[in-house]
């Protein structure tokens, strides 16, 4: 077994045929509601050929998972710990690989106008989040200089925003001064999420 704090240094591969057992251990873990993953600490039993791409995509062994509902249920026990990605059952951890963020927003939705708008989002495994207080959305330099947008699921866990959603959410955006400064942002249940400098984004709308 690897070590047992999640490090990097001494971890393992978990068998193809642990997959089912996996499989299996996740399904026991079914509660209403979310799972309590937050919650759970067992012991770090290596990694799982197992990854996330940029788009959303489950693999495993380099196949993509076609079962909707199979990559629904690992995503209930996904959880963050520091850097890396861990599938996590009340009995076991096990580590997985993902690309940029574990999960995609593939459609929004806006209520509201102005100062009372609140936008919705729907992620690739049929989950809303609300933006707001409790769930930033946040704006990182992207490779070819624009933008990639993020928004909160749930814990140490976002979502990339696809890249149709964000043309949206850019056109729901406004100006506001912060310190003194024009910054180009989106309002969502009473928070205000800047992008960019006002200046920058004008190529954008």
């Amino acid at each position: 077994m690897a070590n047992e704090s999640g490090g990097r240094g001494t971890s393992s591969t978990i068998p193809a045929t642990n997959l089912d057992h996996l499989t299996a251990a996740v399904s026991r873990t079914r509660v209403k509601g979310p799972p309590p993953v937050h919650l759970w600490n067992p012991p770090f039993c290596g990694d799982i050929d197992m990854r996330i791409a940029r788009d959303g995509t489950w693999f495993y062994e380099g196949t993509p998972i076609g079962r909707t509902a199979l990559v629904k249920l690992f995503a209930s026990v996904l959880r963050r710990d520091d850097n890396d990605y861990f599938l996590v059952t009340p009995v076991e951890k096990v580590r997985i690989q993902v690309d940029d963020a574990p999960f995609l927003a593939v459609e929004m939705r806006a209520e509201g106008g102005e100062a009372a708008q609140t936008l919705h989002f729907r992620t690739n495994v049929d989950d809303w989040v609300t933006a707001g207080a409790d769930h930033p959305l946040r704006f990182e330099p992207g490779a070819s200089g624009g933008l990639k947008p993020y928004v909160h699921i749930r814990g140490q866990l976002w979502g990339l925003v696809g890249r149709a959603v964000f043309y949206d959410l850019v056109a729901l955006g406004s100006e506001r001064q912060i310190d003194g400064r024009g910054m180009f942002g989106v309002v969502s249940a009473g928070s205000f999420f800047p992008m960019a400098p006002a200046a920058e984004i004008a190529a954008w709308r």
